[in-house]
């Protein structure tokens, strides 16, 4: 009977133990209205280090031809690339530490700073001395954003519309892990060469919409900090589960001899 007993009550605490974890691990967003239209239009801006797409049209498909350094028409090509995918290679940009590309005939041109929108319009404007009505499309092909800590999915994504938020990253990495801090929601971002740290609260729509970093920039780092739960766990040597089956021995004895 006493061995019964005690059983019963290794249960119950142990069901006790595992409530108060989920209790304090536990927490929800709260939202609103009034927090939600806080959230200010996003506009990215180009900055070094960014690798750009350019594709250069018109009408006038020769005249466009020295600009775009491949040939995006497929005109005359006859190489096995083509053949087989139907494409031509794309060629990239890559803005430097000055802020600038080296463009075919237009030379240096400083793109840093400027939106996407504004970068077209720029080389539209430097374009039209050599071509009639040009049509310029500007892509970035390597907007990453890295997220780290206790989410489900870790790891660097590719982001191919160049526009992110905070929530939607969380997303792709499979959302938290049950030992993840909602409530301190870590993201890394260089600034002019100065690595900030904001932490935003998930719990809070308040903090998650008005946070600066509410829409991630190319190169963000998101870390997800361990809650109580797992750093308390971690504090535990690997001779843990040794000592819990010698003490479950141990009652197990006592039991049978006060039988």
């Amino acid at each position: 009977m006493r061995k019964y007993c005690l059983c019963t009550i290794s249960l119950l605490f142990l069901i006790f133990l595992s409530s108060c974890a989920s209790k304090k691990s536990m927490y929800y967003f709260h939202g609103d209205v009034a927090a939600s239209q806080a959230v200010e239009k996003y506009t990215p801006y180009l900055k070094p280090d960014d690798l750009l797409v350019i594709t250069v049209s018109a009408l006038d498909v020769q005249s466009t031809l020295p600009f775009n350094q491949v040939n995006p028409y497929n005109i005359n090509n006859t190489s096995n690339e083509t053949l087989t995918t139907g494409n031509p290679r794309l060629v990239s940009y890559l803005i430097d530490e000055n802020g600038n590309i080296d463009f075919p005939v237009l030379g240096k041109i400083k793109l840093a700073g400027l939106t996407r929108s504004q970068a077209i319009d720029l080389m539209r404007q430097k374009l039209s001395q050599y071509i009639k009505n040009p049509t310029v499309n500007i892509n970035l092909i390597n907007f990453r954003v890295t997220i780290l800590g206790e989410v489900n999915r870790p790891g660097t994504y590719t982001i191919s519309n160049e526009k992110i938020s905070l929530p939607e990253v969380l997303g792709l990495a499979g959302d938290l892990t049950i030992f993840g801090m909602r409530k301190d929601i870590v993201v890394i971002r260089e600034i002019e060469g100065v690595k900030k740290f904001y932490h935003v609260d998930l719990t809070s729509s308040q903090s998650v919409f008005d946070s600066p970093v509410y829409y991630l920039d190319q190169s963000d780092i998101v870390y997800v900090s361990p809650n109580g739960a797992k750093r308390n766990s971690s504090q535990y040597g690997p001779f843990t589960s040794v000592l819990v089956s010698v003490a479950g021995i141990v009652i197990s004895v006592i039991s049978l001899l006060t039988r």
